[in-house]
């Protein structure tokens, strides 16, 4: 049977934006939204779902007086994916 593909982690954009995380294990708004070819107002609102499902940190600070904003994946998060991963795995018949 296969279990269910998280929901949180189903979406392209959020799925993007982990797998960078899980690359670089922290990463500045700008660069996120670079790598993902996202606007920034739609990677903002998928960055405050990751942060509500406790799948990544979010910090704000200033860096050479301007703001920056720093997104950091959490252990649930590694786990979210690697769970993902495998049920992802499990569909095409590569997990044993």
């Amino acid at each position: 049977m296969f279990k269910n593909l998280d929901p949180i982690l189903h979406s392209q954009l959020r799925l993007a934006v982990i797998s960078t995380l899980i690359a670089v294990k922290d990463a500045e708004f700008t660069f996120l939204r670079d790598k993902t070819n996202a606007t920034a107002g739609n990677l903002s609102v998928q960055i405050q779902k990751l942060k509500d499902a406790g799948y990544i940190d979010v910090s704000k600070q200033f860096k050479n007086n301007y703001p920056q904003t720093l997104c950091t994946i959490t252990a649930k998060g590694k786990k979210a994916f690697d769970d993902y991963v495998l049920s992802l795995q499990d569909y095409v018949g590569k997990r044993k």
